[in-house]
């Protein structure tokens, strides 16, 4: 599929944008009438069928795709959902158009996310600063700068990323960001002032303590309007039919586990493998390597580990009515009876 889709890529790159739907030209035209483009591709009730889902959307390749291409797939999908899309499409063009769609565009609003902020970035960027935090954990303002860096970083993910329906302020936003760095910065030098005699492989275990903390704290407060206002529930049909604050808790709360397993494999291993090496008589000479290894050996274990934290949870949440707040049950039950048992809501990533 991969080879598949960068020999489509390539091929747009070099080709006018009209001739796009021409790529396939000896391949049988495939019949689209039935073709559902939003239907996922993998079973999203199971974890296997989540973590395909994805490994597709947080390729990191797709950080690379330019705006042009973006655009294009933007307009198929839209096209596809319409069901117009241009003679001569294929099959292999629309799945590579809902995969640049989904990696780029917001569920709630269909608006362009920036490339930091997407999940597909957190590889590269996930990698450069975690690499960073292990290997700089000695010094106080090495310990500063770098857990300011990653909880600065995880802002903008943890907005990017949430449920759009729920506006939040400049002002909310700012007293979030200013709370979750300080928390993380706090727990970092905490730690690190209480484990200067403990053994050095403790010490290094320091910045993934740091990152739960902070985790625990960035993510709801980035996202605090939502257990404010509540997070928009739908029926089957994506018919909008109230706001709740339970709902908007179990999606954050998932979230925060999600994030923290991510980091968990890299930042806890990482430290074991990176203890053993450095004594070696090799690793000793070259001590200008260190840095970069523990980068590579982080984007070795993001690689799997995002999606995989991903698909923990489904993205779009079942939640049964019965669950949720007493006067919005009262009102489901006014409206629709006993039609709608559960209502379903995107969680955020």
């Amino acid at each position: 599929m991969f080879a598949r889709e960068n020999h489509i890529s390539l091929a747009r790159r070099t080709l006018p944008q009209e001739t796009y739907p021409q790529l396939c030209v000896n391949e049988m035209e495939a019949d689209l009438s039935d073709f559902n483009i939003d239907a996922p591709r993998w079973d999203q009730c199971t974890f296997l069928g989540r973590v395909k889902h994805f490994f597709n959307i947080t390729d990191p390749r797709t950080v690379l795709v330019p705006e042009r291409e973006l655009d294009w797939a933007k307009v198929m999908v839209e096209k596809s959902r319409m069901g117009i899309v241009p003679p001569g499409t294929q099959v292999e063009q629309l799945l590579y158009a809902k995969k640049l769609y989904d990696s780029a565009f917001h569920p709630d609003t269909g608006e362009k996310m920036n490339v930091i902020g997407r999940m597909s970035f957190q590889v590269p960027g996930g990698m450069i600063i975690t690499g960073f935090m292990l290997q700089f954990y000695r010094t106080m303002p090495a310990v500063i700068f770098w857990q300011w860096v990653n909880q600065s970083f995880n802002a903008l993910v943890n907005y990017t990323n949430r449920n759009a329906a729920s506006p939040t302020s400049v002002r909310q936003m700012a007293l979030s960001y200013i709370t979750a760095t300080t928390t993380a910065v706090a727990t970092a030098v905490g730690m690190n002032m209480l484990t200067k005699r403990a053994p050095p492989l403790v010490g290094r275990w320091v910045p993934f303590a740091a990152v739960a903390a902070a985790n625990c704290v960035n993510i709801p407060m980035m996202r605090q309007q939502e257990l404010i206002q509540g997070i928009c529930v739908k029926d089957t049909n994506h018919n909008e039919i109230g706001h709740s604050r339970r709902a908007a808790a179990i999606g954050i709360t998932q979230v925060v586990i999600s994030r923290i397993t991510m980091a968990a494999p890299g930042m806890i291993l990482l430290p074991v493998i990176m203890e053993r090496l450095e004594k070696l008589r090799f690793m000793k000479k070259v001590k200008v390597l260190h840095a970069p290894l523990q980068v590579t050996l982080s984007g070795c274990f993001l690689i799997f580990m995002v999606p995989v934290a991903c698909g923990l949870f489904p993205q779009k949440c079942k939640l049964p009515v019965s669950y949720l707040e007493p006067e919005l049950q009262d009102t489901i039950k006014a409206k629709y009876g006993e039609l709608v048992p559960y209502v379903y809501f995107n969680k955020g990533l």
